[in-house]
């Protein structure tokens, strides 16, 4: 399709999708290349400690990628049609909506998908994103460069959540169809896989992982979970036993951290508890876990958290 295109349509396509602030195709396309072949320099590595051990490489773009980041998945990736199974990344979409599906079940079965963002390759976010079908080659290329970090999607950039779920999108499909045969609930948020019904959970956990492997994905083995209606069951954090509600432990540790940096100061908070990361990660962290608990409860407490919270994140910014 694109294969004769002339200099004077590419550029105007190119232009056309307003990745950064100029109509001026020379500079457009100097600032675009000069960032794709210096990608190594775009990006910081920041190093998250799990509670559970080991450690998480997130990977930051610079200010420059960020904003051209965005834009791709504003005006290039959002476009894209999604499988309806698939609710992380989306608009309007949310973990309760990845959770009212398994309400009132008789049995969950919960898989995650190991290494997830790094098992995501160059040569996926092309084939699934970009491909000579969509765009031009040297165009699909160039995007796929300024979306992908050492040949995986990097946790961080604001167009990987997306593209994940571009890429699962057939996978989903495959998946969703098997489970609706036989009267099994599913849904996926990012590497989270959530099944549940009256159903054989051995064949449903070798179904997915054989398709997995061809998907060129594992499943992490030791965090299968099977959970029966005679005890707690969580998705994505949410019980669901009768209906969609938020563990009370949860609610109540966000309660004392907010307590403590009212008291003490968020410094003081933060050398009490041995954090080891910066100031502005751990309030990333708590107004993610404050959203997520408002986004469910819709507690007047929990808004004012939040907006406490984002005051604290905009006068580190000032600094």
């Amino acid at each position: 399709m694109f294969r004769y295109l002339s200099l004077d349509k590419y550029n105007d396509l190119l232009s056309s999708f307003n990745l950064v602030n100029t109509t001026d195709i020379k500079k457009i396309n100097k600032m675009l290349y000069n960032i794709s072949n210096n990608i190594d320099a775009n990006y910081e590595e920041i190093i998250i400690h799990k509670k559970t051990g080991g450690l998480r490489f997130l990977y930051a773009p610079s200010k420059e990628l960020k904003s051209i980041q965005k834009r791709i998945l504003k005006n290039v990736l959002e476009e894209k049609k999604l499988s309806r199974y698939s609710y992380a990344y989306r608009k309007k979409v949310s973990v309760l909506d990845n959770a009212k599906p398994h309400v009132k079940k008789d049995v969950i079965v919960k898989l995650d998908i190991k290494d997830f963002f790094d098992n995501i390759t160059f040569s996926m976010v092309y084939d699934s994103c970009f491909n000579e079908t969509l765009y031009p080659k040297k165009m699909g290329m160039l995007f796929t460069n300024l979306c992908v970090y050492n040949n995986r999607l990097p946790q961080g950039a604001p167009t990987s959540g997306f593209i994940s779920n571009i890429v699962l999108r057939n996978f989903d499909e495959k998946v969703g169809s098997y489970c609706e045969k036989r009267k099994i609930s599913y849904t996926r948020y990012s590497d989270d896989l959530t099944f549940s019904g009256n159903f054989n959970v051995k064949d449903l956990i070798k179904y997915v992982n054989k398709l997995l492997y061809e998907y060129n994905f594992r499943l992490n083995k030791k965090k299968i979970k099977v959970v029966s209606k005679k005890t707690r069951q969580q998705v994505t954090g949410i019980v669901v036993n009768e209906k969609v509600n938020i563990r009370r432990n949860y609610k109540r540790k966000i309660r004392q951290e907010m307590y403590y940096i009212k008291k003490y100061s968020l410094k003081s908070h933060l050398k009490n508890i041995a954090y080891k990361c910066d100031e502005k990660t751990y309030l990333l962290n708590l107004l993610g876990r404050i959203n997520y608990v408002y986004n469910i409860t819709k507690d007047t407490e929990f808004y004012n958290y939040k907006k406490d919270v984002t005051k604290l994140v905009k006068k580190l910014d000032l600094k």
